[in-house]
């Protein structure tokens, strides 16, 4: 069931996928006479602990995440996000994030969006005679986002990121608010190694319950390499929410970016 229930997911996803990038190059073609740059940008990660959008949750098992993002102009980007099990490779969740800078100069950008769909999964067991079966269940939700940012110089920036979202299904979180400041260093080892790190504060409010954390990415890129490796931490400083006192991952990467130039 779940695998019929995951190959038809991924069907959609795909046919998704395929529209999105075909009506964007129609509207290039209709509405630029000279030539219209669309870019696809794509990582695929495997890690021993796959963590949410959300840095305070973490599924708690190896995982595999794909990241997309498609960008047919300087403002609208449509960013897909794929998380899966390793272990028996359900889906764990999937994310469709549209977004729109409403900013967009050389130092700084603001941009709004919405997750649409946000799908998390969750497994739920019911008693067949003899046995106990699982069957995978839809929690409905419909986020909205802000983020501005702000380019200090081409290897440091800051940014300050907002979500607020509804559920819409019974068992679902009502009311989910994330305010986080985050930054983003690129520091020079070599001149084929860098090193990027991510650090972030973040309130985080689930109906009545909230709290605050200390979060952080780590990465290991080479010029010569599409692959990378690698690092999320997350720590509680003040909660009542449920969760680790200390959690962390180590992941291997994969990138791709790729540019469609489309000429009339």
């Amino acid at each position: 069931m779940i695998y019929s229930f995951t190959k038809n997911i991924l069907q959609k996803i795909i046919l998704t996928l395929f529209l999105t990038i075909t009506l964007q190059i129609s509207f290039a073609q209709d509405t630029d006479s000279i030539s219209k740059i669309i870019n696809f940008r794509g990582a695929a990660s495997l890690t021993n602990n796959g963590f949410s959008f959300i840095p305070a949750f973490s599924l708690g098992k190896p995982a595999a995440i794909f990241n997309f993002n498609i960008n047919g102009g300087k403002r609208f980007s449509f960013e897909p996000e794929f998380r899966f099990a390793l272990k028996d490779g359900r889906p764990w969740s999937f994310i469709f994030i549209w977004r729109y800078k409403i900013i967009n100069q050389n130092r700084f950008q603001a941009s709004i969006g919405t997750h649409f769909p946000a799908v998390p999964f969750r497994v739920l067991a019911y008693e067949t005679t003899p046995d106990v079966k699982n069957t995978l269940a839809v929690s409905r939700v419909i986020p909205v986002e802000y983020t501005s940012n702000f380019m200090i110089n081409k290897n440091n920036s800051i940014n300050l990121f907002s979500l607020y979202a509804k559920g819409v299904s019974d068992d679902a979180t009502n009311h989910t608010a994330l305010v986080s400041l985050r930054a983003v260093s690129t520091i020079s080892i070599n001149k084929n190694l860098s090193f990027r790190i991510n650090p972030q504060l973040f309130y985080l409010k689930l109906d009545e319950k909230d709290g605050y954390y200390f979060a952080s990415n780590f990465t290991l890129l080479s010029k010569k390499t599409p692959f990378y490796l690698g690092s999320t931490i997350n720590k509680p400083i003040k909660t009542n929410i449920a969760g680790k006192s200390f959690d962390w991952n180590i992941s291997l990467g994969y990138s791709l970016d790729r540019q469609l130039i489309i000429k009339k």
